[in-house]
């Protein structure tokens, strides 16, 4: 996957003798000892990390981290001390004030977590507005807004001021904002965090939603590990303007980095971060549409099953033949056929377990894991489930 933006070596040092502090970091010494000693925050120190395209890349940390002030120095809105920051191969560190206007208005757009609205406009001219400043023609720019108000679902308000709209709705313009200017990469700084949870889950749905749909770049901040690991493709801990851990939800959650990482995470909620993929195992017999009844008896047999699951010849699910009912079959002389299959409860490779935890609870025996073509991947028991987030 091609990287859209490396960062080596990122510090940002504020006031006091940052000489000295340099000194200090680079002997081991906390944000604390530093402060203490030189007078000089050291918000960012040593950040390498890199940001793959069309991935959601979600850093978090307590307030006070370095979350923020990173994330304004992808725009250089904060002015790195050292270090170099790549956007493809340009160092964008390097750029003039013209080749960093340009910058900031083709490949990046923000979304503030106070919305960031101009509350003398109404929610089209608002949405409008990066187009506006790029010199587009009135009507061509209101109708590139239209198309993403519509996306998000606000097409009846477009002539309705900001000032008077819930805080879901202005964030909902804030992100349609952004992504008219269609723009590669898009910051996002605690967009939700201002917001009621039921409207904060909503959003973060609706952020799904439209990354899907565009697969644009995003980086979001955060200081909620749910809020984290529902969104992330890619999540960076921080800690004292240190980056701790960059790893996938499903990564982190089975092998934190250390135990700061994991006293991060131990409240998370495993069920909304594993899949099916996660906990699914492989059966341990399958049976073929075409095999014969005493087949069928005989894997169950051996296996110490009641009942096994059946496939076609390219592994499609048919269903699942319980033991009274292969007897039967076997006593009547029959083949195995169709009539004779119960069906079988299935979810998806990439389902999270929140969405079928009590599916497997309810169901008397596992459930299938299948693919779009119903091909058969694997099955999901009540004991692979508890293993994990027990």
């Amino acid at each position: 996957m091609d990287k859209i933006f490396r960062l080596e070596h990122v510090s940002k040092l504020y006031g006091g003798d940052p000489d000295r502090a340099v000194e200090l970091l680079q002997q081991g010494s906390d944000k604390e000892t530093v402060l203490r000693e030189t007078e000089c925050t050291a918000a960012l120190w040593d950040i390498n990390l890199e940001i793959n395209c069309g991935e959601i890349f979600v850093i978090i940390g307590l307030s006070g981290c370095g979350k923020s002030t990173l994330l304004r120095c992808l725009n250089r809105l904060q002015e790195p001390t050292s270090g170099a920051i790549f956007f493809g191969d340009d160092n964008i560190l390097e750029f003039n004030s013209k080749q960093l206007r340009q910058f900031r208005r083709s490949k990046l757009a923000m979304v503030f977590q106070s919305f960031g609205l101009l509350s003398h406009r109404d929610v089209l001219s608002n949405v409008a507005y990066p187009l506006e400043i790029q010199g587009m023609f009135k009507q061509d720019r209101e109708e590139q807004a239209r198309k993403y108000l519509q996306m998000v679902g606000l097409s009846q308000y477009e002539h309705t001021l900001c000032q008077s709209l819930s805080g879901g709705m202005r964030q909902r313009v804030g992100i349609a904002r952004a992504l008219c200017s269609d723009a590669e990469v898009l910051l996002m700084d605690e967009p939700f965090s201002a917001l009621d949870p039921l409207v904060r889950t909503d959003m973060q749905f609706e952020l799904l939603q439209l990354q899907r749909k565009l697969n644009k770049t995003i980086v979001f901040i955060t200081h909620d590990i749910d809020e984290a690991f529902k969104l992330g493709d890619t999540v960076a801990i921080m800690r004292d303007g240190r980056i701790i851990q960059v790893a996938t939800p499903v990564e982190m959650s089975r092998n934190p980095q250390d135990d700061y990482v994991k006293k991060f995470i131990d409240n998370v909620d495993r069920t909304k971060v594993l899949t099916a993929k996660d906990v699914m195992t492989t059966p341990a017999s399958l049976i073929k549409i075409s095999d014969t009844a005493e087949y069928a008896l005989h894997e169950m047999k051996i296996n110490g099953l009641s009942s096994v699951y059946v496939v076609d010849g390219k592994m499609r699910l048919k269903g699942i033949l319980l033991l009274n009912d292969a007897v039967e079959l076997h006593r009547s002389h029959k083949f195995i056929n169709e009539e004779a299959l119960r069906k079988v409860p299935k979810v998806r490779q990439t389902q999270p377990i929140s969405e079928f935890i009590n599916l497997v609870a309810e169901t008397p025996y596992p459930v299938a894991v299948v693919d779009e073509d119903n091909m058969l991947h694997g099955l999901v028991t009540r004991a692979s489930v508890l293993s994990l987030i027990g």
